[in-house]
């Protein structure tokens, strides 16, 4: 009896230090980005902005979707994929307006993925 509350007592802490890790990575993993992606963002605002600066941004998408393909969806990372690319062709073609709503999606879902995946009670119930 004792034995299998302990291994109960257990299993919950190392599935609640699992989670806590994970929140973890994926908030400091989505942080990391959102700066990357703010930064472009700024200097497209401020018609700066050039190809290298948005292809740094995808790198960096790049460098950390090889991790977060084990927490989230393969959809939400290809959808990210997807606005960054089409911003990298629209900085290069120096349109603007259009960049700048491409990034603007992004940064929005950089910062709702996190919270779809989050230890909150509208994720549970």
């Amino acid at each position: 009896m004792i034995k299998a509350l302990i291994s109960a007592i257990l299993s919950l802490l190392v599935v609640v230090g699992a989670s806590l890790f994970e929140q973890n990575y994926l908030k400091n993993s989505f942080g990391e980005f959102e700066r990357a992606v703010s930064v472009t963002y700024e200097k497209t605002q401020n018609h700066t902005a050039v190809k290298e600066d948005v292809l740094s941004v995808q790198d960096l998408w790049v460098e950390k979707k090889k991790t977060l393909h084990i927490f989230i969806p393969h959809n939400d990372i290809k959808e990210v994929d997807l606005w960054v690319s089409e911003a990298v062709t629209l900085v290069e073609n120096e349109k603007w307006e259009d960049a700048l709503s491409k990034l603007e999606v992004v940064l929005e879902m950089v910062e709702q993925i996190p919270k779809t995946y989050s230890l909150r009670i509208e994720n549970i119930l």
